[in-house]
């Protein structure tokens, strides 16, 4: 970004934040809005939402709610008021753009990923306004370097940002070689011990949660379980809970039966059991499936990628261009991510179904910062796909909303009702007629002060 347009970014955000102030000074009432809680009760039509402070003290028919003397006003007949939408996975290590995964397509010749990784941290500032723009008030980094914990630093004292959670460190039985920098996104465990002496140093950094890494098995699954074992055991004696990825029914199996709290991606090679379902329900595990970041990867690596209108309001224009420039090249990827594919696979939609049915907790998250997914317009993209996979848009936004909070275990946010943190979304056409909708959006309140977005993203061009 240019200095003046630099400075035109913070002078936009500023003046956002001093009408943002004005408007927290007193209470603020929304009037006359359709209020979906996220509980996945019935819409309360016509309603009242009073917030002081930043906590909500009043919520019901607008008739009955009494409006306080002195309280800003906001007539919002014709909208939709939703908690403030988290995603439950992504990555701020990564932007979305071409240089994201050397791993998957290695353009060090052209951007050396040291290059990438100090451009992407020059950014946050930029990705944490982007996020709040769309409609994001919590979001959960599930893996990146230790310097991710100074995100979540910047974004507690940044008030135009979402709440940020940190996992710190993959842990994994392979390091890629080519992410292999100074404060690398991936610890390679051998041994319990070793597992137990990596949690026990991410303890003191305070992680809102542990992930591991588990993508490579062979058929005797008993070493790495070993140390996943440990992982979850150590974990848990610290209090943290405990996200495994793994996508294949095997391994995800294993992590549950080692104890895992959530699963993150989808499992996505068989139809998942009775038995399996069972133990998910028993030990309360949350499950995230991810779509979008396969269509993502799909969309860029198999030269497809045009921005939809919520990408190009709102995405890295940076990230955007990387995508579209590599047409220019002729540098293929290894076949991770084949195209064209499917934006969902037939078992992965056929589990979401059989687990909502089944009563798991489902939470939304889009995998931002992986090649073609960017922050923020990319949980938009994941509820779509959880719609077309098979879930009500009640349903995905109940994922995005108090499911995302109960993996946190964070009793204050997800859901509209009072005493809970005045995190809202309001929007200018109905999320259940049509999930595409979530984008149409008018104001994002944080901790009871009210953004434009539009004023969020003024200037970041």
């Amino acid at each position: 970004m240019r200095p003046a347009r630099q400075r035109l970014c913070f002078f936009a955000a500023a003046f956002g934040l001093l009408l943002g102030s004005a408007a927290a000074a007193a209470p603020i009432a929304f009037v006359g809005a359709t209020v979906l809680d996220g509980t996945g009760a019935p819409p309360l039509v016509d309603a009242t939402v009073v917030i002081d402070g930043d906590r909500i003290v009043a919520v019901g028919p607008a008739a009955t709610v009494a409006v306080p003397a002195g309280a800003t006003r906001f007539d919002v007949r014709g909208k939709w008021l939703l908690p403030g939408l988290i995603d439950s996975h992504m990555h701020f290590f990564q932007s979305g753009g071409a240089f994201a995964r050397p791993d998957v397509i290695d353009l060090r010749a052209i951007r050396p990923y040291t290059d990438e990784v100090a451009a992407v941290r020059a950014a946050i500032p930029a990705t944490l306004a982007r996020t709040l723009a769309s409609g994001i008030t919590t979001v959960v980094d599930v893996g990146g370097p230790l310097w991710t914990f100074g995100v979540r630093d910047l974004a507690a004292r940044t008030p135009a940002a979402p709440r940020v959670a940190v996992s710190g460190p993959l842990l994994t039985p392979y390091l890629p070689p080519e992410v292999a920098v100074a404060d690398p996104p991936m610890i390679q465990i051998a041994t319990p011990d070793q597992a137990r002496a990596e949690v026990r140093r991410l303890a003191a950094q305070r992680p809102d949660l542990i992930k591991i890494w588990f993508v490579r098995a062979g058929p005797d699954l008993s070493p790495q379980v070993a140390w996943i074992r440990a992982v979850i055991d150590e974990a848990h004696t610290a209090g943290l809970r405990v996200a495994v990825h793994a996508t294949e029914l095997r391994l995800a199996r294993a992590a549950v039966e080692a104890g895992a709290d959530a699963l993150v991606h989808g499992v996505d090679d068989l139809v998942v059991d009775a038995p399996f379902l069972f133990q998910l329900l028993a030990q309360g595990v949350v499950y995230t499936p991810t779509f979008a970041v396969v269509e993502g990867y799909a969309r860029a690596l198999g030269l497809t990628f045009r921005p939809t209108s919520m990408e190009d309001r709102a995405g890295d224009p940076a990230a955007i261009e990387s995508i579209l420039q590599l047409t220019q090249l002729r540098i293929r990827p290894r076949g991770v991510f084949p195209a064209p594919v499917p934006p969902i696979d037939p078992e992965s939609a056929a589990n979401l179904r059989r687990l909502r049915d089944a009563g798991v907790r489902i939470a939304a998250g889009s995998d931002a910062g992986n090649i073609g997914t960017l922050h923020g317009p990319g949980l938009h993209r994941e509820l779509e796909l959880m719609v077309q996979a098979g879930l009500t848009p009640m349903e995905a936004i109940v994922a995005a909303t108090r499911n995302g909070a109960l993996l946190l275990r964070n009793e204050d946010i997800g859901v509209i009702a009072p005493g809970k943190v005045a995190d809202l979304l309001l929007l200018d056409a109905d999320p259940l007629a049509d999930i595409r909708n979530t984008t149409q959006i008018w104001r994002v309140v944080r901790a009871g002060v009210v953004y434009d977005p539009a004023a969020l993203l003024a200037g970041m061009r």
